[in-house]
Parts: structure tokens; sequence; C-alpha cells
């Protein structure tokens, strides 16, 4: 049974911070990867995020995993999230608008809430599995959009392969929460993730000196805030809700990366991209807009 949070809202407030810092993310490594290979900027990127959660070891808030298999599936979890991951969508943003990555990398909230409805018990309804044929039909449309409209199809199949690293990671943190609290979960996670990011050393020196500072404080900002202070919202919110239902909510990001794409940056995806887009938010709205308002008035 899950612990019960102070306040309903609490886990949905945490849920929108992450989605706004998710949200720019994207945009920050479309213009980082003028700069840092894939693997040097996730590097950066996950060593700053260690420095910001290094209080929380140095203060004793981080507990140790009680089994040896314990350790290995956070260790495995933190290398899959906070390296593969991160390196993966590095490499895909190098060929996509931030917008299309969003909305390729939000497959993963679908995945999540099928899989963890047939696999941890916590049902799929009708309205479920109607938001996700629509949002699937939005999947094929920013697909088709690969080929009619500008976009790399080995930048799709990157987000793709994105997307799955998010779903597996996703549905992997929900089952080991029952056994590592969340922020002890996150900090080890972390710390796997940047040490499996060493071997990138080499190109993180020779970029680092050549890139400007701007680009520089990008990364690090990715590190302390989508990263750090945004995987600990996560995992609150994920202790408290349903995986499924949490990463449903999460197709809010291709939303919030395209506005902030197009003010910022002046970029917009292909035509049919954006109307996958479209579909894909108006599927997740149908199934899960009423689950989030239901828990938001339990008391």
């Amino acid at each position: 049974m899950r612990p019960a949070p102070a306040h309903p809202a609490l886990p949905w407030l945490a849920a929108l911070g992450v989605m706004l810092m998710w949200a720019s993310s994207f945009l920050v490594i479309r213009v980082a990867g003028n700069h840092f290979s894939p693997g040097a900027m996730a590097l950066l990127r996950m060593g700053a995020a260690a420095v910001a959660l290094l209080p929380l070891l140095l203060l004793g808030r981080v507990h140790r995993p009680r089994s040896g298999r314990l350790w290995a599936a956070v260790i495995g979890w933190g290398v899959a999230w906070f390296a593969a991951y991160i390196v993966v969508l590095n490499a895909a943003e190098l060929f996509l608008d931030p917008a299309t990555a969003a909305m390729l990398v939000n497959l993963a909230p679908l995945l999540v809430a099928v899989a963890s409805g047939l696999l941890l018990g916590e049902g799929i309804s009708v309205r479920l599995l109607a938001g996700v044929l629509v949002a699937f039909s939005g999947i094929v449309l920013i697909t088709v959009g690969a080929s009619t409209g500008g976009l790399s199809g080995l930048g799709v199949v990157l987000g793709l392969a994105a997307a799955l690293l998010y779903a597996g990671s996703v549905l992997a943190q929900k089952l080991l929460l029952a056994h590592v609290d969340s922020t002890s979960m996150t900090v080890i996670g972390v710390l796997s993730g940047a040490l499996a990011c060493l071997p990138f050393t080499p190109a993180l020196v020779t970029e680092v000196g050549a890139a400007p500072v701007s680009a520089v404080l990008g990364v690090v900002y990715l590190g302390m805030f989508p990263t750090a202070l945004a995987f600990l919202l996560w995992g609150y919110a994920l202790t408290h809700t349903g995986a499924g239902l949490l990463s449903s909510s999460s197709l809010l990001v291709p939303a919030l990366t395209l506005v902030l794409a197009g003010l910022l940056l002046g970029e917009v995806p292909p035509p049919l991209a954006a109307v996958g887009g479209v579909l894909c938010l108006a599927g997740a709205s149908f199934a899960v807009a009423p689950a989030v308002i239901a828990a938001l008035r339990r008391q």
C-alpha cells in the first residue's frame, strides 16, 4: 500500500515542477549540443548533479540498500537512467528539434501506463486504452514526419530508444521504491550514472575548453535542476502515486517544450509532427485527467 502524502496535492505539485524542468532541458540540450558531444555533455551534467546531491550524502540522508541484490539493482537502474538514457537523448537532439524529441521520448509514459497496469496491478481502464491508441497514432504521425517533414530517421530511432530506456527505468524505480527510499535511490543512481560516464572524460576535457561559458553553465543547470532536483521530486511523487498515472502526466512535457522552443529558439517541428504531438497530448489528457482530478479531491 502506498504511503499517504501530507496533502493529496503535493505529489502533483512536485510532478508539475518536474515537467517544467524537464521541458526546459530539451532546449538546453539542443543549444549545448552545438558545443558538446553526447557523452561529454552527459558526464558534465551528471557530475554537476552528483555535486548538487553530495550534501545529502554528507548529512546522512542516504541509506544503503539492505542486500547485495538491491545494491546491484539500484546501480543498474542508475546506469540505465542517468547514463544510457542521457547519452541517447543527447544524441537524438543532434538530429531533432527540441519539441519533436520531447514528443518521441514521451512515448514512454504510454508504455509505463500499460506495463504498470499489466505487471504492477494498477489496472488498465477502457479510458486508458482509448487514450493510448489516440496518443500512439500521434507517434505514428511523428514518425511519418521524419520522411516528409525534414526529420532525421536516425533521430527518430534514437528518440524511440530513449523512450524505451525511460519506460524501463520508471518501472524498475517503482518496484525498487518498495525497498529503497526515493532520496537514497536518486543519490545512488546519480552517482552510478556519473561513474558510468567517466570514459567520456577525455572528450569533456577537450570540449569544455572550447565551449562558451554559457554552454557550460547550461549543462551545469541540466545537472542541478532537471536532474538532481527534478529526480528528487519525481521519486517523491512516484512514492505516493501509481507509476502509470504519474508517467502519463509527463505527456505535458512536449507541449511545454513546443511553446518554449517556439518562444526562445524559433524552432517548430514539421506540421505532421506537430499534429502528432497534439494527438499525444489529447490521448494522455483523455486517459489521465479524471484520475488526477480524483486524486486531488481526496482528503
